[in-house]
Formats: C-alpha cells, sequence, structure tokens
C-alpha cells in the first residue's frame, strides 16, 4: 500500500495535470502507515489490545491520503474516466478503511461485530475497488504512453469500470445483509468486468508503435497472465467447490496481478524521476544517459524470472497442498525480491 500511495502521490499531477493540493501531507502519511502496520502485526499476532490503536494510526494515514486525493480531485475544472476512476476507488477506500476499523474494535473485544461478515465488504472495498479500479482508470494513461499506443476505444474500459464498482457495492451489501445472491452477482459482474478489462489491454497492446519487449512489457504480459488464471482458478472454484483453487486464485490475483503490475512500472517511474532530478539540468550541457540505459539489465531479468517462477510453483503448492514445494516456491520468490531490491538500488544511484 505504501509503494500504491508513493506512485499516487507522483501520477496524481500528471493524469489530473494539477497539482497536488497539499503534497506535504505525504510525509506525514508514510511513518504514520509504518507505526499503523507494525502495531497491529504485533495486535494479529500477539496483543490484540494494540490493533484498535495501530487501526486508529493506519485510519488517520489513509484518511489524509484520501482527503488529499479529495482536494485535488476538486481543483480540476473537466472530469474526464481517469479522474472519475480515481475518485470512485478512493471513496471505495473511505468505505474500506471504515469497515477496517470496525473489525479492528471487534477483535479487539470493543465493539460486538460479525468480524468474518465484515471481511469480506474490506476486502473487496480495498482491494477490487481501490486497487482493481486504480490500475484501471491508471492503464488508459500508462499503457499507451509508455507503449505509444493510439487509435483504441476507451469504451470497454468505461464498461469495465462501471461492472466492477457496481459488484463491489453488491458484495459490500451482501457482506452487511448475508445475502448469498447479491454476493454471486458482485461476483459475476466483477469477473465479467475484469475479462472486459483485459480486453481492452489487448487493443492497447494490438495498437501499440513501440514492439519492443522490454522488462517492463514483459512484466505486464505476466501480470495479465496472472489475471486471466486467477479469473479462471474463481471460476472453477465456484464449480467444484474445491477450497485450495480459491485461496490458489487469490494468491495469482495478489502476488501475479497486483504485484507485476507495480514492479513493471517501477522499472519505469524510477528511472524517469531519478532521471528528472539528476540528469534534466545537464541536457544540453553534456551527455546525459537514456532511460532505458539506467534499467540493470541482469538484475531486472533476474527478479522477472526468479518471481515469475515462485507465483507459479507456490500456486501450484497451493492447489497440490504440499509443503515442500510451498518451499520451493518461497525460495524462489525471495531470491527474485533481493534482485528487485538490487535493482531499486541501481536505478535510484545510477550516476
Amino acid at each position: 500500500m505504501m509503494t500504491i500511495f508513493g506512485a499516487m502521490a507522483q501520477l496524481v499531477p500528471v493524469v489530473l495535470e494539477v497539482g497536488h493540493f497539499g503534497v506535504e501531507l505525504f510525509y506525514a502519511i508514510w511513518p504514520l502507515l509504518a507505526i499503523g502496520t507494525i502495531m497491529m502485526a504485533f495486535g494479529f499476532t500477539s496483543y490484540p489490545t494494540f490493533l484498535p490503536f495501530g487501526g486508529t494510526i493506519v485510519l488517520v494515514a489513509m484518511m489524509i491520503f484520501v482527503m488529499e486525493i479529495f482536494l485535488t480531485i476538486k481543483k480540476v475544472k473537466k472530469f474526464n474516466l481517469v479522474i472519475s476512476s480515481i475518485l470512485i476507488a478512493n471513496i471505495f477506500l473511505l468505505f474500506g478503511i471504515i469497515f477496517g476499523l470496525v473489525m479492528a474494535l471487534g477483535y479487539a473485544g470493543m465493539v460486538d461485530v460479525d468480524i468474518n461478515a465484515l471481511l469480506k465488504g474490506h476486502v473487496f472495498l480495498v482491494v477490487i475497488g481501490y486497487i482493481v479500479v486504480i490500475i484501471m482508470g491508471l492503464s488508459v494513461v500508462l499503457l499507451p504512453m509508455f507503449g505509444l499506443s493510439h487509435g483504441f476505444s476507451k469504451k470497454p474500459l468505461e464498461i469495465a469500470i462501471f461492472l466492477v464498482s457496481i459488484s463491489v457495492i453488491m458484495v459490500v451489501l451482501s457482506s452487511l445483509s448475508a445475502s448469498a445472491l447479491l454476493a454471486y452477482g458482485g461476483y459475476i459482474l466483477a469477473s465479467a468486468g475484469l475479462l472486459i478489462y483485459f480486453y481492452f489491454i489487448y487493443t492497447i497492446h494490438k495498437t501499440r508503435a513501440r514492439k519492443e519487449i522490454d522488462i517492463y512489457a514483459k512484466s505486464l504480459l505476466f501480470a495479465y497472465f496472472s489475471l486471466i488464471a486467477s479469473l479462471s482458478l474463481a471460476l472453477i472454484y465456484f464449480a467444484v467447490g474445491y477450497e485450495p483453487l480459491l485461496l490458489a486464485s487469490a494468491w495469482m490475483m495478489f502476488f501475479g496481478f497486483f504485484a507485476f503490475v507495480i514492479t513493471g512500472h517501477i522499472y519505469k517511474i524510477i528511472p524517469f524521476l531519478v532521471w528528472f532530478e539528476r540528469f534534466s539540468p545537464l541536457v544540453g550541457k553534456q551527455k546525459v544517459p537514456m532511460l532505458a540505459d539506467m534499467l540493470p539489465a541482469r538484475s531486472s531479468s533476474a527478479q522477472l524470472l526468479f518471481c515469475a517462477l515462485g507465483v507459479v510453483v507456490v500456486a501450484t503448492a497451493i492447489l497440490l497442498q504440499d509443503g515442500l514445494v510451498l518451499k520451493a516456491g518461497a525460495s524462489f520468490l525471495l531470491m527474485g525480491a533481493l534482485a528487485l531490491l538490487r535493482s531499486v538500488f541501481y536505478m535510484i544511484n545510477y550516476k
């Protein structure tokens, strides 16, 4: 979530074409999120009384973020699909935060609520309502910009965002009313919306002028492969009821789709920020590097390979319920994480 908030601090002014209402507020968000997350981790593992305090700190951090985004959006003169998606996503995040705080209070025994029922609504609000809708909205800006795509229709994306948004509302209402009909209706709409979104991404890919398959493109290809795999596993679960299928679906969504979308954009965003800060004042005065020169070829390739293997092997282990295979997959992921760390340090320290 910290990575997403940090990326939003950079991307919001670009996509909204207005400055932040108060970019200094992001300096308060990071430490508050860190402290609150650590306290909640202790609360869940050892000291339940930490939960409401940690949850409150996280709530304050997220509220600052959401209010800053709302006030920034207020400066926008004309709304479009991207701005609307950011607004919708942050509304879902706001309600997700409230659900999370109520759950934390319930876990600590301060209020009497059905935590399991609220958990479904909380997960859908934050994961599908915020993260997925944000990714959808930003896709129409970032993917054509990096791939030089032109001439594609945005209509499929409009339909996809609408369906996913309705699905979130239905699942949240189902968590409050215990209605299975609303829940399954929400799952179906979410699946339909994600499939239409995948079609939209395919049209961007087909109309791109830049044919080079770099580390960014490879990461996104694996991410969208994981999205399809996640949806397929979820649909099979609803057909046969084998619970590991649902767990494998969630794994592919989080660590296959979300993680690879984020890491792929890291290879675009960090070099650009470093180049803009360090080399843009030198343009015309001396030779400056290209953005592609700032990418560590070996460690980025190693990160992609090990992480992709790790995601697939762990998903297989979940399906087979095999602890040994699970450890093998975790080992691949550890190697990939170390390679990513090395890549980030290389890009940040490029001179």
